[in-house]
């Protein structure tokens, strides 16, 4: 493999010093890029591009072409696991994920198998591979994984839910057979995450979208003890140096220090938590990755900036910052806006680190 010309992103993961804070967005390889819509376009749909490694390493280096990012994201989706898992994905349009046969009752629990990754999810680690071979060590790969309880919310609801009746209503009524579904998500996503570090990827993140609609009880018992889990089973270095986690709860705010204790080397924070208050509290257990309010970029590219300021300002001088937004790039954002963004990360940063 390549030695990587810009580490900052690893670096600042593990809380070492970095020049500039690095940068990169959530959904950076998305639909607010015509590049991205056009690669779609001709993939013939979402699930066809994601299973296609050469054209999920094309979207995936897109947004690099365009800006000077700090690291690269696999382009893929989080229900590639539950799909392996027999559930059968599909998109309807205009209404999102799909299940064909979500999980109703025990018997499907009990039927429901740990995918063999190189060979039902092997598309996932071509790709990987593939994306490492293009970015010849310009900057890192990031791999991911959804947490259980998020994967288990999409696999008993049957698709995205508002009020999560139906997996919450299980695990209410039968959380010994929630225990048991999310046992065998958290087994699924560890050998998935630690086959994408054998295929190349350099840091990897859990991205926990439902963890928030819990109460504290029930994130502990069913989102958080399982990403502890995962965690602990994780491949921690690869190719001679320390493969970072990250770990993203939206709406997670509440949670910080019980989220720093779970093994993570850095948390994800979305907008609705003050960076700098989070530092406070998290204290120097683990790097912070965020958390501009992604709506910030429909304004002007001047207020655009001022916001990266008051994020910079509010974390403050000092390693184990990565920014990001809070959440994903919404598809309507105006690219040369994402651009102005990242640029203002890499300009006035340098202050805060002895630069």
């Amino acid at each position: 493999m390549s030695e990587l010309k810009n580490d900052r992103f690893l670096r600042a993961l593990l809380r070492q010093p970095v020049d500039v804070t690095p940068v990169w967005m959530m959904r950076q390889a998305g639909r607010y890029l015509p590049e991205y819509r056009a690669t779609r376009e001709k993939a013939g749909s979402f699930l066809d591009l994601c299973k296609n490694p050469e054209l999920a390493c094309e979207v995936t280096l897109q947004p690099l072409r365009r800006y000077p990012l700090d690291a690269a994201i696999l382009f893929s989706d989080i229900l590639t696991v539950p799909d392996a898992m027999g559930l059968g994905l599909y998109f309807e349009e205009g209404e999102g994920p799909r299940f064909k046969r979500p999980i109703q009752d025990e018997a499907a629990v009990k039927r429901l198998p740990i995918p063999e990754i190189e060979s039902e999810l092997g598309y996932v680690m071509d790709a990987v591979r593939t994306i490492r071979r293009e970015l010849a060590g310009s900057v890192p790969l990031i791999g991911f994984s959804g947490s259980p309880w998020t994967l288990a919310t999409y696999m008993v609801e049957g698709g995205s839910s508002k009020n999560f009746a139906k997996v919450k209503g299980m695990m209410f009524d039968r959380p010994d057979l929630m225990h048991e579904l999310l046992a065998k998500v958290a087994s699924a996503v560890i050998d998935y995450l630690n086959g994408q570090i054998a295929a190349g990827a350099q840091a990897v993140m859990l991205f926990d979208t439902w963890g928030g609609v819990l109460s504290p009880r029930d994130y502990r018992n069913f989102s958080l003890t399982y990403m502890e889990r995962i965690i602990a089973g994780l491949t921690r270095e690869s190719e001679g140096r320390a493969v970072p986690v990250i770990l993203f709860t939206k709406g997670g705010g509440e949670w910080l220090e019980l989220m720093a204790d779970a093994g993570a080397d850095a948390l994800g924070l979305d907008w609705t938590s003050d960076i700098g208050e989070a530092r406070a509290r998290v204290g120097d257990r683990v790097a912070l990755q965020g958390n501009m309010d992604p709506c910030i970029l429909y304004a002007s590219p001047e207020r655009i900036r001022e916001e990266v300021a008051s994020v910079l300002a509010g974390f403050g001088p000092g390693a184990g910052h990565v920014f990001n937004l809070g959440h994903g790039i919404h598809p309507g954002i105006d690219p040369d806006h994402a651009g102005a963004f990242i640029q203002a990360v890499h300009e006035l940063s340098p202050q805060y680190h002895g630069g």
